[in-house]
């Protein structure tokens, strides 16, 4: 089944202040709610039962790329299911963003992309810190510094 970015987004506006019941939540709950997004558009599972590997949940357990941010971030690198873009204007609907914080090469935290504003920027829904239509900056986030650093990907349909 091809990655359909209108289910994935329904999901993240369906679930973005709670929590699935058919899934673990995690105290750190951004990248298994990006994971389940993912998984409502379409991304069939990969690489069970290796949890270093491929990106899936089964059984009680997940792979590392299902609910680490920066592990998700390294299998969106692999360019198999999603493209690196340049800026966060390229992103469409269902695309996915990672954010370091620290700016120090390890990524903290994703988010998807849910609405685009007229003028072309995304708005974000997340979870850890729930939040619906949220700039895509997170300036307003506790977390953000000078040194934050965006990974952008469009998700390959």
């Amino acid at each position: 089944m091809a990655y359909n970015p209108e289910k994935a987004v329904s999901y993240a506006e369906r679930w973005w202040n709670s929590y699935n019941p058919a899934y673990p939540k995690f105290e750190v709950d951004c990248t298994n709610y990006i994971s389940q997004c993912l998984f409502a558009g379409g991304w069939r599972m990969t690489g069970y039962p290796n949890r270093s590997r491929g990106w899936w949940l089964q059984g009680g357990t997940w792979s590392y790329s299902w609910s680490v941010a920066n592990a998700l971030r390294w299998y969106l690198d692999s360019g198999n299911r999603a493209t690196r873009k340049q800026y966060a204007s390229d992103l469409q609907l269902g695309d996915v963003i990672c954010y370091d914080f620290e700016g120090d090469g390890r990524v903290n935290h994703t988010v998807i992309v849910t609405k685009i504003r007229s003028d072309g920027t995304p708005l974000v829904n997340a979870h850890t810190n729930n939040s619906r239509a949220r700039d895509w900056r997170y300036k307003d986030s506790a977390a953000y510094t000078l040194s934050t650093q965006y990974f952008f990907y469009s998700i390959k349909p």
